[in-house]
């Protein structure tokens, strides 16, 4: 794959060497050249240039807790933990922003947007219902009553597209733009494979069934909690459709053609073509090719 999935790429050295040592994490926010990361909430602040935004660590408040991302050239670089609400549904200025960012520095704020929503959502002990504290240089929260440790969690996706005779099935949801189109995609249940779920998906919310998987790439999504989103290409047994209107708003199959149209932003396509920090986008583009 020629196309590097949105998210990933990102230039740090995650440290975890650095992260059980409480001495050198303290000596790490007291150096001088350490980096904050520039955030509105839980959005990316961004320069005039469209890439992020850093501060010095003095401008950080004094009570503050903190992530450490990790290093670059042995340079500290941190993420502040705020109170901050997620939603699953983005602003179209939070997308203006991943639309501008580098592939790498998207992999850096997808990082610490997604433990920065762990944290807020495991304050509270899952074991006893204790109040934790963080440790582990942000990597990690223990409780204060029964000392159970709790670490930054990932939920595995799959997304997919079937193909049938030269064309692949895209769907849409109601909450998408007027004309746009994506993969479609689910989470893994319990005591299920990649192929299994892939399988399960389609037959779920398109009716098709499906026989051979194969897997394409990966990319971590940090919106609506921390997600591993893993893209397939599935063959096609029975490509009749009975469609799961509580989950899709209409599927379509579509042929190369219209795929690379579509992915070209030209107007005759029949459809629109995800973002391209979208895995859905990597997938299609791959298929496509």
């Amino acid at each position: 794959m020629t196309h590097r999935p949105g998210f990933t790429g990102s230039p740090l050295d995650r440290a975890d060497r650095l992260r059980h040592d409480v001495e050198a994490f303290n000596a790490m926010l007291n150096d001088w050249r350490g980096r904050l990361l520039g955030m509105a909430g839980l959005d990316p602040q961004l320069d005039p240039e469209g890439g992020l935004v850093w501060h010095s660590m003095a401008q950080a408040p004094l009570e503050a807790e903190f992530i450490l991302l990790g290093l670059i050239e042995e340079r500290p670089h941190f993420a502040m933990l705020v109170e901050a609400e997620s939603s699953p549904i983005r602003s179209p200025a939070l997308w203006q922003a991943l639309s501008l960012l580098p592939p790498e520095e998207a992999a850096i704020y997808g990082a610490a947007r997604s433990v920065i929503d762990w944290h807020n959502a495991n304050r509270y002990c899952g074991r006893c219902g204790g109040t934790t504290k963080v440790f582990r240089a942000g990597w990690g929260r223990r409780c204060t009553a029964c000392e159970t440790e709790h670490f930054p969690r990932t939920d595995p996706v799959v997304i997919m597209l079937a193909e049938y005779e030269g064309k692949a099935l895209v769907g849409r949801q109601s909450r998408f733009p007027p004309g746009s189109y994506s993969a479609l995609a689910g989470f893994l249940e319990p005591g299920e494979s990649i192929e299994e779920a892939v399988r399960r998906e389609l037959n779920e919310e398109a009716g098709i069934t499906t026989g051979a998987v194969h897997y394409v790439t990966s990319q971590p999504w940090p919106f609506g909690g921390s997600q591993l989103m893993i893209a397939c290409v599935a063959e096609t047994i029975d490509p009749t459709i009975t469609l799961d209107t509580n989950e899709l708003e209409d599927v379509m199959w579509v042929t190369r053609e219209e795929a690379r149209a579509a992915l070209a932003g030209e107007d005759a396509a029949p459809f629109r073509a995800p973002p391209a920090f979208a895995i859905a986008h990597s997938l299609l583009r791959h298929w496509a090719a």
